[in-house]
C-alpha cells in the first residue's frame, strides 16, 4: 500500500519561505513522475510542480522562479522549496504521482501566507 506523508507547512508572512517534504512508502519513487499539488480554500486541487524520472521539472506559471521541486530517491522523498511566498499561495499542499492514476492522497500540509 502506498502512503504519502506531507510535512513542512505553516504560517508565514508574505515574502517568507518554507520547504515542504513528502515521504513516500510502498513504492520506489525513482520509477515515477512526482508532483506537488495544492488546493486553495473553496477551489479545486491543481498541479503546482512536477519532476520527472530524469529530474526535468515543470511549474505552474504563478510559481515559476519562486518554487523549486526536487527529489531524493534514496530517501524516497520529494521536496518543494517555496520562496517569496504570497497570500495567493495559501492552500493545502499534497504530493502524488503526476503521470497515471494518483495514489491515495495523503493528509496534505497547510500553508498559510498572511501578515
Amino acid at each position: 500500500q502506498v502512503q504519502l506523508v506531507e510535512s513542512g507547512g505553516g504560517l508565514v508572512q508574505p515574502g517568507g519561505s518554507l520547504r515542504l517534504s513528502c515521504v513516500i512508502s510502498g513504492i520506489r519513487i525513482n520509477d515515477y513522475y512526482m508532483g506537488w499539488f495544492r488546493q486553495p480554500p473553496g477551489k479545486q486541487r491543481v498541479l503546482v510542480a512536477r519532476i520527472s524520472r530524469t529530474n526535468s521539472t515543470i511549474y505552474q506559471d504563478s510559481v515559476k522562479g519562486r518554487f523549486t521541486i526536487s527529489r531524493d530517491n534514496a530517501k524516497n522523498t520529494v521536496y518543494l522549496a517555496m520562496n517569496n511566498l504570497k497570500a495567493e499561495d495559501t492552500a493545502v499542499y499534497y504530493c502524488n504521482r503526476h503521470v497515471g492514476a494518483p495514489f491515495d492522497w495523503g493528509q496534505g500540509t497547510q500553508v498559510t501566507v498572511s501578515a
